[in-house]
Order: C-alpha cells, then structure tokens, then sequence
C-alpha cells in the first residue's frame, strides 16, 4: 500500500472513525448499537469484505471476554468473591483510596502473567462487593482498576501481546539491517528488562488517581445521591416513591425499653422497621415482633416523610443521617426490595398482615401495597389482602426466594440473589486454575483455554447453563465487535502508515528524546483506534529505523513501542475500558476526561524512565 497519497478507502477509514468518536462522545447512540452499525458499513462501502467485519466477534479477545465473564460468574456463585472482598476490606479499611490502590495494584499484578482483559473480569464481582458494602460508588473504583490492568502488561515482557511478540519483530529487523549495525548480534529482552519502566507508569497511575480522581472520576449519580433507599429498581422507585423514603432514628437514653410489637410502629406510625443497630454495634437487621428496642440504639425506618417526622416527634427520637454501619449493611448484597403480586389460590388470599404474623413468618417487610391504582401505605397490618395485590417488600434475598418458591407470591422482577454454594468453591477454583495451566503453561490459544475453565463450572455443577448465558454482557460482545474490524481496515488500508510518515515527515531532525515522544505518541494513537498489535507490526520497524538514522540505541525505539501500545486510556476502545464501561456506568466523556492526563502522563513516564534506566 502506498503510503504517501490518501486514497478513497483510507477516506472511508478516516470518515468511519472520526464518526464513530462523534457519536461516541455525544453519545447519539448506545455503544453497542455503534458497533453493530461499523460492522454493517466496513463490507457497504467496500472497505472491508463481510467476512473481515464479521471475525471481530469470532476473535480471541471476545471470546475469551466471554469465557471470563462466565468464569467470574462461577466463582460469584460459590462466595469466593465474598471472602476476596471481605480479605480487601480488611487490609485497606474503609479508606475509598486504600481500597483503590489494593485492588489496582493486584489487579496489574495479576495482569502481569495473563491477559489484562481477564484479570479485570475476574475482579469485577469482588469490586461490585466491597462498592455495595462500603457505599463506595463503583465509577471511583473501576476506571483506576481497568487502567491498572492495561498498565500491569507492561510489568513483564508476557503481560501484553505487543511485549510477547517484541522480540520476534526487532529479531527480524536486526537480522535485515545487520551490515549496518556493523555485524553486532541481537541480544533479546529478557522476561523483566521492561519491569522497571511497569513500576513507574503503575505507581504514577495511582498517584494520579489519588491526587486528582476527585476531579477526573465521575463522581456518584443523582440515584445515588436523592436520599431514597437505594435497592430498589427506577422503575420501583417511581412506583412507590412516596413510601420510600428512610431514615435512622436515634432513640435517647430516656426511652424505656419494649419489643417492636409493643412499639406498634406500623398501626400508630404507619411506618416499617426495617432493622436495629444495637448500642454495642450488632446488626438485627432482620428483626422481628420481639426484638427489643433499647436506649442508645439506632432504628431504621422506611415510610412516608411526614409519617416518619411524626413518628420521631412523639416518641422524641432523633433523625440521622444515612451514612452509618446500619444503612451500609443495610445496603450490602444480602438485601433486596422487589414487588410481589399475590396470585389467585396463594395462602396470602383473605387475610391480614397481622393474622398471618407476616413479619415474623417470612422475615421481611411490607412496606405498601399497590391496589388498582392506589398505593396503600397506612394500616397494612389490618389490611385484608386480595388476588392481584401488589407488595412492595423489603428484606434478606434467601427469604425472598423462599417466598418466590413457596408460590405465595410472583415477582414482577428477577430476583438478583443465588443462594451461594461454597460447596462447589473447590470445583470452581479448579476450573480457574485450569484454565491458567493450559494458557501459560501448555501454550493452548487463550479463548480455548479460558472456555475450558468455563464449560467445566457448567459441568461441575457451579453455575447452570442458562445463568452462564445470562453473565455475559452482550452490549461489550458488540461494541468489541465493531471496533476489531474498525482496526484492521486502519492498518490494511494503508491509513496508519500514511499518518505516521506524514507526522514524521514533518518533524525533521530527531533527538533521542523528540524521538521516543514521536514514536510513543504514534504508537498510542494508532492503538487507540486501531489495535496494539497491529501499532506494534507497524511502529517497531519505523522507529528503529528512525533510531539507526539519528545514531539513536535501535533497541530502545523498540522498546518504546512496545510499552507505548498500552497507553490506551482516551477512548472506550481497549477491551478492559469496554468491559468496565457499562458496569461503571461509564461516558465517553468520562474515559475523555481521565483518560487525557493519564495518556500524558504516562509518555512523560515512560520517557523519563527510559531515558533514564537504559
């Protein structure tokens, strides 16, 4: 491909690309929808054949994303991601910065001997953990996690696939440039030669996310920030939204101690108790007619404002704030609020809240009942319940699958828990540890042997089938889809080459700092919108090159390249910051954003680093 004139294919290149930012950054459509729609236009225009568009969906990384998600799925199944988060929270405390910088820091390390797509997918359950359990928004932690994975390949020479393939591409170069290198033999980069640069770009990652993430990472979303009880669904939320507001109640040292049956908080207040923080820190968060309400305790209540007011002005408590061990624990995995509607022949048919002991019998709250188009929120105990009714409860997850299997209710929403199988960890573990064996030790293609771990917890009995189809987040499958074939028709078309001669072309003389600038920001682009592999093939034999002629060391224009074509942190394109997008619920704006000062900061870094040590 000639490289010095523009042709009509790298027009449609150049036009596809800079679209797809646009509507990326605009966010005119949903990601995933983008991908789909570069899929259909690479083969339209010609660019492209349709079996070219199509492989990115067949490719190694996406199906080894999918694996991984299933595997992550499994190991969520049998508590592992509990005891990991629970293991985190006890080494960093309740610090959010702690808690980044531990999982980052393992998240990169783990990404050091394998694919840097797999260890964030594996850490996602765990984060999603620990964000539930300490209220920490999840956006704070995932995009410092997923840039910390993409950092932790260049920790050794097999932590990406442009540092795996390094040696092989200068062999070769060295090998057809020999008589001008004056005969001198090739002396390969050992496993760690590239170690010393990781560290650096990976504590100056943190650092940057520690110093600045208050102002780079988005911060908590109007639902996390409306004072409402958060386990409810939008759509719940909007149903029943006068009768969810909460609250902590402090009750003083003059109160006189008696069981929530005697406080009668439902008939006289029209209000739930949703659980008691003892005085001495214990939680009861699943509290029935007879726990005892004492001084000094702290009470959680969800109903209507002014009932709640009303409540603590008589009784003379006092309302906190929600930012206790209560509402945390309160808010952790282990509990939900669902809507339930009562079918015909359910026992529930004809009776009353108080004649059936509802609280005490299934260990969850009604918090209202939706009858035609009223929502009924006072005297629920006395309410006569009829077929079609709809409640709105509040309570431990297993309780309400037990609920949901006794088919006294049906509920208008999956329910998120499974009951966790711990039984089934030593399978699971096994299935993991697999599948690392045969990709780093038996050299096996890594989508085969992640699958194999996969298939194997569906054998196992760890995870169903269906729920293994359920766990895989198919908007990422698409937009990876797109975006693989949006990077080979970059390189084929001869469009990377032709900007990286005419930028080169246009600086002229190169010193060794000019050059590793150069060569660094090149190699970042084109693996920002192509792919690293791909920047890797075309930058390493252009950089040398450029090195032998400035009398630069060709080894480290190399080396540059390599380390540079993980610096892909602007744009949702690396397959780490497609992953963490939708959990984090993540904008192009907001990778723009972060993701500007960490691509500077990182090729300041890298520069220094190697102009220093090598």
């Amino acid at each position: 491909m000639d490289a010095t004139g523009l042709t009509p294919d790298m027009l449609k290149v150049f036009i596809l690309l800079l679209g797809a930012i646009f509507i990326f950054v605009f966010e005119w459509l949903r990601v995933d929808v983008v991908g789909i729609l570069i899929m259909i236009l690479l083969p339209l225009t010609g660019v492209l054949t349709a079996e070219e568009a199509t492989v990115g969906l067949s490719s190694n990384a996406v199906v080894s994303i999918m694996a991984v998600m299933i595997i992550g799925a499994g190991l969520n199944r049998t508590g592992i991601m509990d005891i990991l988060a629970q293991k985190i929270i006890k080494v960093a405390g309740g610090s959010q910065n702690r808690i980044m910088i531990v999982i980052s820091a393992t998240v990169a390390f783990i990404s050091s001997f394998m694919q840097n797509i797999g260890a964030a997918a594996l850490f996602l359950p765990a984060v999603s953990r620990i964000s539930q359990q300490l209220r920490v928004p999840v956006s704070r932690i995932l995009m410092p996690m997923g840039f910390s994975a993409i950092i932790g390949g260049c920790l050794t020479l097999v932590g990406s696939s442009p540092l795996i393939m390094l040696n092989d591409i200068m062999g070769a170069w060295w090998k057809n440039n020999s008589t001008a290198l004056g005969g001198a033999a090739f002396e390969p980069l050992g496993l760690f030669s590239v170690t010393p640069v990781g560290v650096v770009l990976l504590a100056g990652a943190l650092i940057y996310f520690v110093a600045l993430g208050g102002f780079v990472l988005p911060g908590p979303g109007k639902e996390a920030d409306d004072g409402k009880t958060r386990l409810a669904s939008r759509r719940l939320r909007e149903l029943y939204a006068p009768e969810l507001d909460a609250a902590a109640l402090s009750v003083p040292d003059s109160f006189q101690p008696c069981t929530l049956r005697e406080l009668q908080a439902g008939s006289l207040y029209s209000v739930n108790i949703t659980g008691i923080r003892k005085k001495n820190g214990e939680m009861y968060l699943n509290s029935t007619g007879t726990s005892l309400v004492e001084p000094g305790d702290l009470v959680g209540v969800v109903g209507q404002r002014e009932n709640i007011t009303r409540m603590a002005s008589e009784l003379g408590w006092t309302i906190t704030d929600l930012v206790d061990d209560f509402t945390e624990a309160l808010s952790a995995s282990e509990y939900g609020l669902v809507q339930g509607i009562i079918p015909p022949g359910s026992d529930l048919v004809g009776h009353t809240m108080e004649e059936l002991d509802f609280r005490d019998r299934y260990r969850v709250s009604v918090l209202a009942v939706y009858r035609g188009d009223t929502v009924i929120s006072t005297g629920l105990n006395n309410l006569r319940l009829m077929a079609g009714d709809a409640m709105l409860l509040l309570g431990p997850w297993k309780k309400l699958v037990k609920i949901r299997k006794n088919n006294e209710l049906v509920f208008t929403e999956e329910l998120k828990h499974q009951e966790t199988r711990p039984e089934k960890a030593l399978p699971a573990l096994l299935c993991l540890f697999l599948a690392l064996a045969l990709a780093m030790v038996f050299d096996v293609r890594l989508s085969i042997a992640l699958f194999t771990g996969a298939i194997g917890m569906v054998l196992f009995g760890v995870i169903s089938i269906d729920r293994a189809y359920h766990s895989i987040d198919w908007m990422t499958i698409f937009l990876l889809g797109g975006l693989i074939p949006l990077g080979t028709a970059f390189e084929k078309t001869g469009a990377a080459s032709f900007i990286a001669m005419k930028i080169i072309g246009a600086v002229g003389e190169f010193t060794t700092v000019t050059l590793l600038l150069i060569v660094g920001g090149l190699t970042s682009f084109f693996s920002l919108v192509a792919s690293n592999v791909g920047a890797t093939v075309l930058m390493v034999p252009l950089g040398m090159n450029l090195a032998l002629q400035a009398g630069i060391n060709p080894v480290l224009a190399g080396l540059t390249v390599g380390i540079a074509a993980s610096n892909t942190f602007i744009l949702p394109t690396h397959q780490v910051n497609a992953l963490i997008m939708r959990p984090g619920g993540y904008r192009t704006t907001d990778y723009i954003k972060a993701g500007i000062g960490m691509t500077l900061l990182y090729l300041v870094l890298m520069t220094g680093a190697l102009m220093l040590l090598y």
